[in-house]
């Protein structure tokens, strides 16, 4: 069984901050002391970071679920409650981060050592000795901490390479790979040898270096999901140059030109974005019979196929096995690389914006239905997020609520629906009576 994993999908929850606490000074020769409780602890932040030595996300194939800690409860004497240590995910370079319910991407992680916050811990509830007023020395009012936030992530590696080497399978990709790199890929006389993509380095005789990524061999259809194609054409697009592997000698009993608009073809289905990366068409197998001739006629046909006006392919002949040609391919490949900028993977409207998370004045502050039991539910995130931060065991704090539910025209909005009195209305699983 493959150890890689490209894919996989996650549960985040930050932590939830410490309840604030309510408490009063009880020391000798001090009358009347006033309100002492402390804010509770920020909870924790769910951070994500880069690590290089990673290269899947095999680990979170039996891990879907990170829960940060929640902050410590206010205490006496006005103390504050710890907060609670953020939560820190490796992940390997290469991993974006999109968000599974709207699709939009959160971040995209490329620089080693690089963090990003996917989940913000709550902020520490109140403690009495912030509510203490003129009005009202000695409260006894806290609240709860807010909820930290929640959320279903979907992750997505694209390995990063400068430069993907594509084409049909047996063709000689990982035969080459295995040549101008250090890399040791798995090779077999049969197709779909390669079923991960594999890196190596190289460097070149001028002393330029750059990342090459052998990716399993695509079929026609790939971008329709048969063969492997689809699984792993994801790579490809990190990459700034490929080099379109075509196999000269049509040991296959294929010809090489339609091999190389099948695989254009399949790309662009993919994505039409990697037809914008420069292309270098590897001519492999030249040490074989019919080779030349093939070639030959190759380019015939590739320069009919584009107009006067198009600049064509570069092509270079080379044979793996006898390294023919590999040092003129690889000093090329450098000098395309160093004309060649970075491509924007994501557009702007593809990124999710940056995220808000106070209370959004435009936004409806509540919303009102009616279920079956034709009790009134009320929802919405304000109402919500204030309701979990209500500190129920303390009738000034259930006071308090009930005047801020008044103040956002709840009680208004009830009565205009046709609310009556001793009508039911919910929050969430809470229940209480309306009075009018």
């Amino acid at each position: 069984m493959s150890m890689f994993l490209d894919t996989a999908k996650i549960k985040v929850k930050a932590g939830k901050g410490g309840d604030g606490m309510v408490a009063f000074r009880r020391e000798k020769y001090v009358p009347n002391g006033g309100p002492w409780g402390g804010d509770g602890g920020r909870g924790g932040d769910v951070i994500f970071q880069v690590d290089e030595g990673l290269r899947t996300l095999m680990d979170f194939r039996y891990n879907r679920n990170f829960r940060a800690d929640n902050g410590e409860k206010g205490m006496t004497k006005g103390m504050h409650g710890r907060g609670a240590e953020d939560l820190l995910v490796r992940v390997p370079q290469g991993t974006t981060v999109r968000d599974a319910v709207s699709g939009k991407v959160i971040t995209d992680l490329v620089e080693n050592g690089q963090t990003y916050i996917v989940a913000h811990g709550g902020r520490g509830g109140r403690g009495n000795i912030r509510f203490a007023t003129p009005k009202n020395p000695a409260p006894e009012i806290s609240e709860n901490g807010e909820p930290g936030q929640e959320r279903d992530l979907e992750l997505e590696l694209k390995v990063l390479a400068d430069v993907g080497l594509v084409g049909f399978p047996s063709v000689g990709k990982s035969t080459l790979l295995s040549v101008i790199t250090s890399a040791k890929p798995k090779i077999g006389a049969y197709h779909f040898t390669t079923i991960v993509p594999n890196l190596g380095m190289v460097r070149t005789h001028s002393g330029d270096s750059f990342a090459v990524a052998d990716l399993p061999g695509l079929i026609e259809g790939a971008s329709q999901g048969v063969g492997l194609g689809t699984q792993f054409l994801r790579h490809i697009e990190r990459t700034r140059v490929i080099l379109h592997v075509v196999d000269m000698s049509a040991s296959e009993g294929r010809d090489p030109y339609e091999d190389y608009l099948a695989i254009n073809k399949e790309l662009e289905s993919y994505n039409l974005r990697l037809m914008e990366r420069p292309q270098i068409i590897v001519a492999n197998k030249m040490d074989m019979p019919d080779s030349e001739e093939n070639l030959k006629i190759f380019k015939e046909k590739l320069t009919s196929h584009f107009d006067e006006f198009e600049e064509l392919p570069m092509i270079f002949p080379i044979s793996s096995l006898t390294k023919q040609g590999l040092g003129t391919l690889l000093e090329a490949t450098a000098e395309l690389l160093d004309k060649t900028d970075e491509f924007l993977l994501y557009e702007e409207t593809e990124m999710e914006e940056e995220v808000y998370y106070g209370f959004d004045e435009v936004a409806p502050e509540f919303e009102i239905s009616r279920e079956d039991d034709a009790a009134w539910v009320l929802t919405g995130d304000r109402l919500e997020k204030l309701f979990t931060m209500t500190n129920f065991d303390r009738d000034e704090s259930v006071m308090k609520f009930a005047r801020q539910l008044r103040g956002m025209g709840v009680d208004e909005a009830l009565r205009a629906r046709g609310a009556k009195d001793g009508d039911i209305v919910r929050i969430g699983k809470f229940e209480f009576e309306f009075i009018d």
